[in-house]
């Protein structure tokens, strides 16, 4: 009986190694036909790869350039790293406008800037000029204070802002969408269908557009942060300061502007009525005159004659006997007059119903 239990527990083993060993070999002869069938896949997919790769290596690039020393968090940049925009505006009382506004420009182009507007104004003995001056960003302060030795200050105001983040962003976002266009013209050259090449254009168009518009960006804010903006205002001796807005609120600021609204409300109406005063003169006196030829015309003629109709005849008139004849028989009575041998003046006797009529007798004939 052992025996035959052994053989019976050999006989499994073996029967369980050989289909281990079965199973094994059909897995790999599954895979390797898996992996033959996937080869041409992959290279007809060559140039998708291509393009994700490029993607990838387009956001590997963008993270390496957040991870650079001076590129990474805001508050990781050094101070002289950083992206700052510096404005200013400052009024200058001069003794001569035209002198002080030529020194400006010289000291704004020995600082290596420019002059980027220029507004001058002289009316009676107020003279002034606004000067609009773009200057390096390492030389602001140094220009502002020669700007105030032209004169008496009497206004200052400068402000500085950091878009030291919004520039790394940017620069960030340039170097994806750089990585997605050149994906995208790889794509484009490996396009076998009419229907791919068309699709593929318009994505890559797509893709450079918004490419252009990071880029601009860009500039812009490398320009902003390159060179600072100080406006300049120059007065005369005798002009007036520019009277600042101010945000009061109050019964007093209510009527200066409802007082502000009327008068400005005035000078419209009387405008809008100036511009239609010829065309009311000329179209309103022929209209005035046409009127009164039509009146006085009226007038000469006289009102119109009624028609001619029949008379009817006055009270207490005698009634010729035709007429009366045509009078209706229901006709009510009333005091009348009639013609002939005699006149009756006075209202009508009624006959009864019973009553004989005139020339016959109440009685009625013998024979009868």
């Amino acid at each position: 009986m052992r025996g035959t239990r052994r053989r019976r527990t050999l006989a499994l083993g073996f029967a369980g190694l050989a289909a281990a060993l079965l199973m094994a070999g059909c897995g790999a002869d599954s895979g390797s036909s898996q992996s033959d069938s996937a080869a041409p896949a992959r290279d007809s997919a060559g140039g998708g790869d291509t393009g994700a790769r490029a993607e990838a290596g387009g956001k590997q690039a963008a993270t390496d350039l957040r991870a650079q020393p001076g590129t990474g968090a805001p508050g990781d940049v050094p101070a002289a790293q950083r992206a700052i925009i510096y404005t200013g505006s400052m009024t200058v009382r001069v003794p001569d406008v035209d002198a002080a506004a030529a020194k400006a420009g010289t000291i704004v182009a020995g600082a290596g800037g420019y002059v980027g507007g220029d507004q001058r104004s002289r009316r009676d003995d107020e003279a002034r000029a606004t000067l609009q001056l773009r200057v390096p960003a390492e030389r602001f302060q140094q220009v502002v204070t020669d700007l105030a030795g032209l004169g008496e200050a009497e206004k200052r105001d400068l402000n500085s802002q950091d878009v030291t983040e919004e520039t790394i962003d940017l620069d960030a976002r340039i170097a994806t969408q750089k990585a997605r266009v050149e994906s995208g013209r790889r794509l484009l050259a490996q396009a076998k269908s009419l229907s791919d090449l068309v699709s593929l254009e318009n994505e890559v168009a797509k893709r450079e557009a918004d490419l252009a518009s990071l880029e601009a960006k860009r500039r812009r804010l490398a320009d902003l942060t390159a060179f600072s903006t100080v406006t300049v205002e120059l007065l005369g001796a005798k002009a007036a300061p520019a009277v600042e807005q101010d945000d009061d609120v109050g019964f007093l600021t209510g009527l200066r502007g409802g007082w502000t609204a009327l008068s400005v409300l005035t000078v419209a109406g009387l405008t809008v009525l100036g511009a239609l005063l010829p065309f009311a003169v000329a179209l309103g006196v022929p209209a005035v005159l046409v009127w009164w030829l039509l009146r006085r015309r009226r007038r000469s003629t006289g009102p119109p004659v009624p028609a001619a109709g029949p008379l009817e005849p006055a009270a207490g008139a005698l009634v010729p006997a035709a007429r009366r004849a045509a009078a209706p028989e229901n006709a009510p009575a009333g005091p009348h007059t009639t013609t002939g041998p005699h006149t009756t003046t006075g209202p009508h006797p009624v006959a009864p119903e019973n009553a004989p009529a005139d020339g016959e007798s109440g009685t009625a004939p013998a024979g009868t």
